[in-house]
Order: structure tokens, then sequence, then C-alpha cells
């Protein structure tokens, strides 16, 4: 038996942290539960303060086969290096040409820039690129590989 999971990410702001990865990853936002036409008719079903309403976001996969990811406000900033992160694979791998995969590689790099994400580290095996470590807007860190 599988045990169904939802990958869930700290952050401090959940609707901005959701909108970068639903960009980055190609993600929709999550429909409300079954039942209610909408994410307010259930806050409200479920008696949810207005202050809290912010507090989290949800995505989901249009064609339903990857995770779920939340995202859950904190009160504390990020503080340490991630020890579960993504790795967004977009180069093809190894076997791909070296100058396919660079390009690629900086493809996505660049596309994830204008979305809010910063470079932090470029790691190469030789002169080939082979993969960038990057944060998005709340310092989570994550590879384009």
């Amino acid at each position: 038996m599988t045990t169904p999971w939802t990958m869930t990410i700290d952050c401090t702001d959940a609707v901005r942290c959701a909108a970068f990865w639903r960009t980055a990853l190609g993600y929709e936002d999550a429909p409300p539960p079954a039942g209610f036409a909408s994410w307010e008719d259930w806050f409200d079903a479920c008696e949810v303060p207005l202050a809290e309403r912010g507090d989290g976001a949800a995505l989901v996969d249009p064609a339903g086969t990857a995770p779920r990811i939340s995202f859950l406000r904190v009160p504390e900033p990020k503080s340490v290096k991630n020890r579960l992160h993504l790795d967004l694979q977009v180069s093809g791998g190894r076997a791909v040409p070296a100058e396919v995969r660079h390009a690629r590689i900086t493809g996505e790099v660049a596309r994830l820039l204008d979305a809010g994400a910063q470079v932090l580290s470029e790691h190469r095996i030789g002169e080939d690129l082979d993969h960038v470590v990057m944060a998005d807007p709340e310092g989570n860190e994550f590879c384009v590989v």
C-alpha cells in the first residue's frame, strides 16, 4: 500500500511562494475541496478566520501525475540550507551533448530569474556546465539540472 503525500514548503508568504513555483513547475492552483465552488466557500464552511486565509496555498500538477505541493506560512524566515530540495531536470542528462545541456540549463535559469529566483552557484564537470543551484524568492534552494 502506498501512502498519499504532499510536499509542504514552509515560507513567510505562501501566496508569493506558490506563485513562483506555479511558474517554475507549470503547476496550477489546487481546486477547492469537493462540494465547494471556491476556497472562500470552504473557508466559510470551516470557519477559518479571515486573518488565517492567506496562511497557505496549494498547487497541483495539471496532468494529475506529480505530487501536490502546499505552502504554509510560518513566523520564522529560512535560516539553514535545505536538506531536501527539488531538481528541475531540464537538460536531458549527461548522455545529451554538453552544448545542448548547457543551452537547456541556462535557458531555464534565465526563465526562473525572471520569475524571482536567484543563482547561488554553478557546478561544472571539467569545462561543462552540470547544474545550477538556485533559490526561490524565499531562499529555498533547488537545482536546475
